[in-house]
């Protein structure tokens, strides 16, 4: 298949799961840049909290709020707009996608009220979902036997998209204010969405292109009552997300007070760290191919687990929480690129919809750890939010020892 920048016809493009070529991998790191980018749209708040709550005037324990709508719009996003990919041309709803994107980040910026920060985020979340309508077009335009490696370069991406989040954000804030976040962004997204236009092919899935739109949303009900592997994986990715947000929301929360009062770069530095583990984990993809999806997932729980022991030290040594940070995300990244990659193979014709029924959970979790992370933190502490966050991880792990069957990946 040749990837131009002239527009190509939709008949000129084989369906789904036929192609014969390898996916290019400068359009594979494109996918992965551009999924990134869009990604970390939803996570700048997070290390801007406390500017963002002085400036309103929100008290601390209610300041995760402002993820809480984001995430919450984000998991509408993926039950509304995600299914599109089955039926309409996917090239064109990525664009329009990312250019709505760039409203929410100008409208976030321009926010002199605290209702209208929420609007922006709001928008900003429900448009972020474009990032799962680029996971299964990229999936889609792979060949069967490269599928894991590509959505593994695909999810790095994303992953370092929301760990590289906090690192922009707080830089940018400490150099121009808060809002030049979203403004950058907002530049850089429109800058995005010219250059997919200019590279992606059109492509579109024949089976559902002409399901009506309310049937296309019932089919993700049966989907998740027929699939075991979805509502297995979706289970996990709800916890597992659940203790990635409780980590970030919180961490910026005792970096800032004393005795280490850091800067925004300072705390949003700790990105980096994620970045290594989530790198360390970017193989996962190809460890499915090769039939050991039960195996990455179960080791990669238990580090999970074993990751919020030296996050606990927080207190005691930076070093620590730098430790736990990277075993954390690197459980992260193994358990989603192994679910992704596991889903990706149930129907060649359902792969947005399996994406967005997988991704509701995600979404979810990340909610329900947002808001609980800086309630539990605002009366128990650093460790408080430590031990939700293990005993969280510890359910996930102990969720899929009871599920997993052997010899199966499901």
């Amino acid at each position: 298949m040749e990837f131009s920048s002239q527009k190509q016809s939709e008949q000129n493009v084989p369906p789904s799961g036929m192609q014969a070529a390898a996916l290019p991998r400068i359009l594979t790191f494109m996918f992965a840049f551009a999924a990134g980018l869009a990604v970390s749209t939803i996570y700048f708040a997070q290390p801007l909290l406390e500017t963002i709550a002085n400036e309103f005037g929100i008290p601390h324990s209610s300041i995760g709020i402002v993820i809480t709508v984001t995430q919450a719009c984000y998991a509408l996003g993926l039950f509304l707009l995600v299914p599109l990919g089955d039926m309409l041309e996917r090239r064109s709803l990525v664009i329009a996608l990312l250019l709505l994107s760039v409203l929410g980040l100008l409208t976030a910026a321009a926010a002199n009220h605290l209702m209208v920060l929420l609007a922006g985020v709001a928008v900003i979340g429900l448009f972020a979902v474009v990032v799962q309508v680029m996971v299964a077009f990229a999936a889609a335009l792979a060949a069967p036997a490269e599928r894991g490696r590509v959505l593994g370069t695909v999810t790095s991406g994303i992953v370092m998209g929301i760990l590289l989040a906090r690192t922009f954000a707080g830089v940018l804030t400490d150099l121009a204010g808060w809002r030049s976040v979203y403004l950058v962004s907002a530049g850089l997204m429109l800058t995005v969405a010219f250059v997919m236009y200019r590279m992606l092919p059109m492509h579109r899935e024949n089976a559902a292109m002409l399901l009506p739109y309310p049937k296309l949303l019932q089919s993700m009900f049966r989907l998740f009552m027929e699939e075991r592997v979805l509502r297995i994986r979706a289970a996990l990715a709800f916890l597992l997300f659940t203790a990635f947000s409780i980590l970030w929301t919180a961490l910026v929360l005792p970096l800032s007070a004393p005795p280490y009062s850091l800067s925004h770069s300072a705390i949003g530095a700790f990105g980096l760290a994620g970045v290594a583990g989530a790198l360390a984990a970017a193989r996962a993809g190809r460890w499915a191919d090769r039939g050991y999806g039960q195996r990455t997932t179960g080791i990669a729980l238990a580090v999970l687990l074993a990751s919020w022991l030296p996050i606990g030290l927080t207190g005691h040594s930076i070093f620590f929480l730098i430790i736990g940070v990277v075993a954390l995300d690197f459980a992260v990244q193994a358990v989603h690129v192994t679910s992704q990659s596991m889903l990706m193979n149930i129907s060649l014709e359902s792969r947005s919809r399996l994406t967005a029924a997988y991704m509701i959970f995600y979404s979810l979790g990340s909610a329900a750890g947002s808001i609980s992370a800086t309630a539990i933190f605002a009366h128990w502490g650093w460790m408080g939010v430590c031990m939700l966050g293990a005993a969280v991880s510890a359910l996930a792990l102990l969720f899929w020892a009871c599920t997993k069957q052997s010899g199966s990946d499901g």
